[in-house]
């Protein structure tokens, strides 16, 4: 929806789930919207570069947030808010789930 603005159906993507879990790595953005990892990996350089991301090191991993000091952060968040309120319930809700953790077996939804 927002690529026009963007620039690519990617930098859309990795701003909204960034914005959904409040950080993210890019193999775990990759594997989320089943695309290859290389377009990802080139989005969250270019946010941060910009200095619209921050990352920190944990381990071996690399993991990116909003950088609260960036100027138009609130209005990005509030942009991209709006924006989803347009997709699908589906992609919405996927999103939004917050579940890190394996399910146990035979454990009801």
């Amino acid at each position: 929806m927002l690529e026009v603005l963007f620039g690519s159906k990617k930098r859309e993507r990795v701003l909204q789930y960034v914005l959904a879990n409040g950080e993210g790595y890019a193999k775990e953005m990759a594997d989320f919207y089943g695309t290859s990892l290389d377009p990802i990996q080139k989005q969250l350089e270019k946010l941060e570069l910009g200095g619209v991301f921050v990352s920190k090191t944990v381990g071996r991993t690399r993991l990116f947030m909003f950088n609260p000091r960036y100027a138009f952060g609130s209005e990005l968040k509030e942009l991209l808010e709006k924006a989803r309120e347009y997709y699908d319930p589906k992609e919405i809700e996927r999103l939004t789930m917050k579940r890190k953790r394996p399910r146990r077996a035979g454990k009801p939804l």
